[in-house]
């Protein structure tokens, strides 16, 4: 076994549970869900304070902290965020993003509180959309959709 990147979790370093081409094509026929989204992991400068921002964001919970990390979530822990303290800042657009839809108010409304927050907008050329491109305090972007999201 051998620690993950992030080194909270274990990884088998035998071979013999390598998936196959065929397994892939027979898993698209499966009806059940196999996996899920149990944790999304960022790093960061300063975990705490986007553990902080996140979490008044989302609603979400701190579920623990240490000096390197913190993890946020919401009650049930059914998926979290974890922030890891890395040194190395943000060069370029992240490959993936966040998309947040308010639950409680208008979108207009839900923007002015996110920019209360510490959010600032950000211009990637996007034209007249109907969502909002912004960051959040280390510069990682997300969108602010349109429309409401079920709490």
């Amino acid at each position: 076994m051998s620690r993950s990147p992030g080194a909270l979790c274990t990884v088998a370093e035998d071979q013999s549970d390598t998936v196959s081409r065929k397994q892939v094509v027979d898993a698209a026929t499966v009806t059940h869900v196999a996996s899920r989204i149990t944790e999304l992991v960022l790093d960061c400068t300063d975990p705490e304070r986007l553990a902080t921002f996140w979490g008044e964001v989302l609603g979400y919970d701190v579920l623990g902290r240490g000096d390197d990390w913190a993890e946020i979530g919401p009650p049930d822990k059914r998926s979290t965020l974890l922030f890891l303290r890395n040194p190395d800042r943000k060069l370029q657009k992240l490959r993936l993003h966040i998309d947040v839809t308010a639950t409680d108010r208008e979108q207009d409304a839900e923007l002015e509180r996110l920019l209360a927050l510490g959010a600032t907008p950000v211009d990637i050329s996007q034209g007249e959309v109907s969502w909002h491109v912004l960051a959040d305090p280390e510069g990682n972007e997300f969108c602010l959709l349109s429309g409401r999201a079920d709490p």
